[in-house]
């Protein structure tokens, strides 16, 4: 199928390869855009509260890929759903695509923050779900996208201890867990939130109707993590 076949086009979670399959720059992060793609597509499909039609409403859920050095899964859902052309895929890495290898949320429509420095993005969710605290906004929910690996930062680790005394119940973090971490956690990613007071629940990356019952499950009072555990890396 061609570029200009493929606008206009409805997509769905079995095109996502194949979307994939258009960025051919040189990634040196692919276990870990593929490791992701189940997680985007459940929640771009049926949680989050987006639309590419007016990426800035207020009123928006706020999803913020702190996992940016692999964001080829982001780009191919982004895609799928309308918030940035097909056409940008086969460019991506290259000198003037907005698709670098680590988004740019100022290239990027859809792209909340510029990441890939790990440990920036759940820090970076406290302070938008104080935010929206602040200004009134209690519907919009934060969604922070993280690895197994990226835990090892510590400040991701004050980030955990604040927002679960601080009640921020509007915040969620999806940590997926591909065995890469360099640290242990007693007790496995889940209890380390738990202590913190976070709501937590562990469940099969890979399993879309359990990464959906998780990222539904009620959390009065608390902020929430779901670890979705995929297939170990392939280094």
């Amino acid at each position: 199928m061609t570029i200009t076949e493929e606008r206009g086009r409805t997509y769905a979670y079995e095109d996502l390869p194949r979307l994939m399959g258009l960025m051919t720059g040189d990634e040196k992060h692919g276990p870990a855009a593929t490791s992701t793609l189940d997680v985007l597509w459940v929640l771009y499909d049926r949680v989050l509260r987006v639309r590419p039609e007016h990426p800035d409403d207020p009123a928006r859920d706020r999803f913020l890929l702190s996992k940016g050095h692999g964001p080829m899964a982001y780009y191919a859902v982004l895609a799928a759903k309308g918030f940035v052309p097909v056409d940008w895929l086969p460019g991506f890495g290259s000198y003037d695509s907005p698709l670098g290898h680590h988004p740019d949320r100022v290239l990027v429509p859809g792209a909340e923050i510029g990441s890939g420095s790990l440990g920036h993005g759940l820090p970076i969710g406290v302070g938008t779900a104080l935010g929206l605290r602040a200004q009134g906004l209690d519907d919009p929910r934060v969604w922070v996208l993280t690895g197994d690996a990226e835990l090892d930062e510590g400040s991701n680790h004050e980030a955990i201890a604040f927002a679960g005394p601080a009640a921020l119940e509007r915040l969620h973090t999806v940590v997926v867990d591909n065995s890469s971490a360099s640290h242990a956690r007693p007790g496995g990613i889940a209890a380390r939130f738990e202590a913190a007071g976070w709501s937590a629940v562990t469940v099969d990356g890979r399993d879309h109707e359990a990464l959906y019952a998780a990222f539904t499950a009620p959390h009065p009072g608390r902020p929430h993590v779901v670890v979705a555990q995929v297939e170990p890396k392939s280094f």
